[in-house]
């Protein structure tokens, strides 16, 4: 098998075997074949695509590429999630512990943040004392004592995809809807769960700026998925706002406790809501009727609430601060950013509000990059609210730097009119079908 004839077989928008693609990934890996090669055969997959097969065989070679994790002696359903982005995201955070009180098992790998704020892992080790790193025995252990465990990714979990990722990045082919299903769905694969739903973001602040992209990377995702012989299903949501009210590390994690008491923002619980009654259900927990019940169940009884104590002192971490939430970190200044004008907050720039928040220190532009885990935004009024003259809109949590570029950023990022929008925040749902 050589390299130039795969590349010429996929130019000529051909299918390629299940042996071809194994051949293509197994040799770039193990540096065999060069990058200019792999850089032409990115370039033909951009532009000729991949069918569902070619794609599931590409997702489960980079997977097969490092670690992949055997959850089996873990007692129970192993559910996951997976996010496209966004800001303000900080679902897993509450969605663990809840699927933890109904019953599921959360066994999550989370990657760390570049951008506008940190990644899961950064926003949970603004508690004191969270270890986000534990071997694969312990992991299990955890998840077999308490039901839930949210750590870091091993190193070797699919290389395949990281290099191929570094390639893309500089070789135009990042947008390629089979590439960008495949690298994340390599990651899902290799870290074992049974149920997995997907998040996948639209709109401003999202990396699909269209609701047709997202609904077709979405659906070769779940087909992915489902070839793979997992329990898929993916919901599209809107992006056009942040989600919740806070965006940073520790003021997204006292929003997570907040909900988890019962007293989150709207926004943040229909997402999370929406995500764990797909799991519940295909992880035959609950059903379509009863789920939504069983969720209220769990948080106003306090036993979601107790799972993010319980994992927070599991993971070494300071439970005073979860029962406690004014002892996480607190940035020096509070400052007020002010309406210019009456009127209804009409559209927000999304990525630019998450661009604001990252020069507050909230995010990191490289990743040796140091997070501030007390700094970033926190809104009072989003988009279909009506604001006066001077109202505040949101306040900046900050410390010692970015304050006047971020302010110069968020009055960029708003359009305040006479028109009252309410965004629609789910867009779709691809549900789980049996098979």
């Amino acid at each position: 098998m050589r390299m130039v004839d795969l590349i010429i077989k996929k130019r000529e928008k051909e299918e390629l075997t299940k042996e071809e693609i194994d051949f293509i990934i197994e040799g770039y890996t193990k540096k065999e074949i060069p990058d200019y090669q792999m850089s032409a055969f990115l370039m033909a997959v951009y532009f000729q695509g991949m069918t569902k097969e070619e794609a599931t065989n590409l997702a489960l070679a980079m997977a097969n590429s490092g670690d992949v994790f055997n959850l089996d002696s873990i007692n129970g359903v192993k559910v996951d999630k997976h996010s496209t982005g966004g800001v303000g995201d900080k679902v897993s955070i509450v969605l663990g512990p809840l699927m933890a009180a109904c019953g599921a098992k959360v066994a999550k790998m989370s990657g760390r943040g570049l951008g506008h704020t940190g990644g899961t892992l950064d926003k949970l080790e603004s508690i004191k004392g969270f270890n986000v790193e534990m071997n694969e025995q312990q992991f299990i252990k955890q998840v077999n004592d308490i039901g839930l465990a949210l750590i870091g990714q091993s190193d070797n979990i699919t290389p395949a995809d990281k290099y191929i990722y570094a390639l893309r990045d500089v070789t135009g082919t990042v947008p390629a809807i089979p590439l960008i299903a495949s690298s994340i769905m390599s990651k899902k694969l290799a870290s074992g769960a049974d149920v997995i739903c997907l998040d996948v973001k639209t709109g401003s602040g999202a990396f699909l700026e269209t609701i047709d992209e997202a609904k077709e990377l979405a659906q070769l995702m779940v087909d992915i998925g489902n070839l793979a012989n997992k329990k898929m299903s993916a919901i599209i949501t809107n992006m056009d706002s942040p989600l919740g009210n806070n965006i940073g590390n520790a003021l997204e994690i006292k929003e997570a406790i907040d909900m988890l008491k019962g007293e989150g923002p709207e926004d943040l619980k229909v997402v999370v809501y929406e995500i764990c009654k797909q799991l519940l259900i295909a992880a035959e927990i609950a059903t379509e009727k009863n789920a939504e019940e069983l969720l209220d169940e769990k948080i106003n009884n306090g036993q979601a609430f107790d799972k993010l104590v319980e994992m927070v002192e599991a993971q070494g971490g300071d439970k005073e601060v979860i029962l406690n939430p004014e002892l996480l970190p607190k940035a020096k200044n509070k400052i007020p950013f002010i309406a210019y004008k009456s009127g209804f907050i009409e559209e927000m720039d999304t990525e630019k509000i998450g661009v604001a928040a990252m020069l507050l220190g909230a995010g990191r532009k490289t990743m040796d990059d140091k997070i501030d885990m007390a700094v970033g935004l926190e809104f009072v009024n989003k988009v279909g609210s009506y604001v006066n003259k001077d109202d505040v809109i949101c306040y900046l949590h900050a410390n010692d730097k970015g304050v006047d570029q971020a302010l110069e950023i968020l009055q960029d990022s708003l359009k305040i009119g006479k028109n009252k929008k309410v965004l629609k925040l789910i867009e779709g749902v691809i549900k789980w079908v049996m098979h």
